[in-house]
Parts: structure tokens; sequence; C-alpha cells
């Protein structure tokens, strides 16, 4: 299975879920809930055992068996060969001298590490060789290497379970970067971790978004909370009371793309956000930004203004696969470190892992 939980210290208290109850009346909110357009609940789930909430409250990942581990390793160098090969045939029989490090710095702007995060990449690999008298570019790569690793640290971090109930989850992105394939993926590992899922389709605007999840839900007997051309902030809030009702949980909700340039779009975000809080008072716990791997640079200005609207929580990264430009990582890290808690690398529901630093960096630099 997917190691992408952490168990919860022991001095915190325990967190039991919640005895389903009557969803209480909904305040007044600045949203009124439409009437013209039914919600439409799809698949209902069979509940939660009893059994899986442990004591702590929080549900530890089983840990992937070695072949697993091994198949998704193997996806993720063949994924990242494109920026490898940029990185990895500079050291061949090279000498250490300023030939090298402008060869290096070329090739990690061309990866779109980006000029801060090269610069500094740059600057700390020039001390280590000094300091460490490296002679052999093997050394120097090693030292890269480490460089990298602790670099992409603060990056991994794991999406922790069982805090709220239910755990609200907002996803955002642009168009096109994967939000509704990544919340299917994401509620079936969640099911996989014994728990229980409800997803709102708020993406009121595209027909296909709303029934691309539905989709996702029959397949996985999750209930989806679908509105048509109705106000997604009331489909979420709608989603959130019928969570609370059922005692599931994780609520994932899921939003229209828009560019971050589209102000009254990122606006409606900040309204989502608001009606989620007045449907419960800690809630969104987690805002996810889904970004495409593909997109270089534009994904860091993503990050940046998605973060200044919202508060991002987390990211995932997507469509890693075959992309040259896998050390826009390495730009999020030094500008705007956000956990990164999965990145994608094919289509498949076991191509969507948690991210882990070392993995990462031996893959881009084997």
């Amino acid at each position: 299975m997917f190691s992408f939980f952490k168990k919860k210290p022991k001095n915190e208290p325990s967190i039991a879920p919640e005895t389903p109850a009557p969803a209480p009346a909904p305040a007044p909110i600045a949203v009124p809930t439409p009437v013209a357009a039914p919600v439409a609940e799809v698949a209902e789930p069979a509940p939660v055992p009893a059994s899986v909430a442990v004591e702590e409250g929080i549900v530890e990942a089983a840990p992937s068996s070695p072949e697993a581990k091994r198949s998704w390793l193997s996806k993720l160098k063949s994924g990242l060969a494109k920026t490898s090969s940029n990185l990895t045939t500079l050291f061949i029989g090279a000498r250490i001298d300023d030939d090298l490090y402008e060869e290096l710095e070329s090739a990690l702007l061309v990866s779109d590490a980006g000029v801060e995060a090269t610069q500094f990449l740059l600057d700390a690999l020039k001390k280590k060789v000094k300091d460490e008298k490296l002679t052999e570019a093997d050394q120097v790569r090693t030292a890269l290497r480490t460089i990298l690793i602790d670099l992409l640290k603060p990056l991994q971090k794991p999406l922790v379970l069982g805090r709220h109930q239910p755990l609200v989850a907002m996803i955002c992105g642009v168009n096109g970067a994967g939000k509704t394939t990544t919340i299917g993926k994401l509620a079936k590992h969640l099911q996989a971790h014994k728990q229980s899922v409800l997803l709102a389709a708020g993406d009121t605007f595209r027909a296909a978004a709303r029934e691309q999840l539905t989709i996702w839900g029959e397949r996985n007997n999750i209930t989806v909370i679908a509105q048509e051309s109705g106000d997604p902030a009331a489909v979420a809030f709608d989603a959130v009371h019928s969570a609370q009702a059922r005692g599931t949980n994780v609520v994932m909700v899921d939003t229209a793309g828009r560019l971050p340039t589209q102000l009254h779009l990122m606006d409606e975000l900040k309204k989502i956000k608001r009606v989620i809080a007045k449907g419960m008072a800690s809630a969104p716990h987690e805002i996810l930004l889904v970004i495409d791997g593909n997109t270089g640079q534009n994904a860091l200005a993503q990050v940046k203004a998605f973060d200044d609207a919202l508060g991002l929580t987390g990211l995932v990264v997507t469509k890693l696969d075959g992309t040259a430009k896998g050390g826009i990582l390495a730009a999020i890290a030094k500008t705007r470190p956000i956990p990164l808690y999965f990145i994608g690398v094919g289509e498949s529901i076991d191509d969507l892992q948690a991210f882990d630093a070392t993995e990462f960096v031996d893959a881009l630099l084997s």
C-alpha cells in the first residue's frame, strides 16, 4: 500500500469518530442554497467499520510491498529521464572547473529549477567541493545529490488524517492540471486506508467535470454531491453538512479550473472557502493545489498566486512522466516551500504516490 500518513504523537489527545447525528440547521450564509436544481447523490457508500478507528484517531498506511516499491521507483526514474539526462551526462569524464559549473547552471535552468534555486545549488556545491577537497566528477555528483535532498526535504510531509471529523479538503488548480482525476485517485487511496469519503462536485460550470467525478464515485462506491449550474459554494456547504450527518471521514471539494489572473474567479474560491467555514468552523483543513509538472516556471507562479489568495496547505504535482522540467520542485522548495504531498508519473491509480525527497533526487541523478 502507500505510505502517506503520519502517526500522531502519543501525548496528543485521542480523536474518536463522532457518532453520526442529524446535521444542525445551517446558519444563514451569504450564499443561499439553490432551489431550482436539486442536489444529486450518487452511489451511497457502505458504512465504515468501527474497528478502523484506532486509538489515536490516525489511520496508518500499510507498507508497500517490495514489488510495488520497485515498480514505482522504476516509473519515477523513467518519468524523470529527460530531466535526468540533462544533469547526469555533465559528470561523465568531467573536470572540476568553471566549465562544469557553467554547464550545470545551464542544465538546472533548462530543467526549470529557476534562477534563485540554481544559484543556491551552485554556491552550495562550490563550497562543498572546496571544503571537502573533492577532485572526482562522481564525488561532485554525490555532493549535488546531498544538497538537492536537503533542499527538497522540507517539502516531504505526510497528509495526516483523523484530526477532524470530517476532514475537509478543498482542491484547486488551473484548467487541465488534472484536479478531477487526482481527486479520484486520492479517494481510492483513502478508501484503501479505511477512510470513508464524500466528494463535492464544485465545478458547476463544466458538465464533463461533474460526470467525471460521478463516474469515480460510482466506480468506488463513493457518494458525490453534485448540482447543475448551481453555486459551487452552496454545493460545498451541502457536502460538509452531509458528511457530518453520515459520520464520513473525509470530504474533498472539487473546484473549477481557473487562472490566477482571473480575479473574479479567484474571488469565487475565497467565497467557497468562507462558506465551507460556515458549515464547519475549522474547515477547510486542507487546501491543495494540483499542478501540471510540465508547466515549469509557470507552476511556481501558480503556487504563489493561489497561496496568496487562499493559504495553501499542500501541493500535488501531476504529469511528471516524460517532462524535462522536473527541476521545478527545487524552485518551489527555495521560493515557496509548501508541503508536497503527492507526485504523479502516469495515469493509473498507483502512479500517484507520496513525495519522497531522496527517491526523487536518486531518480533525477541516477
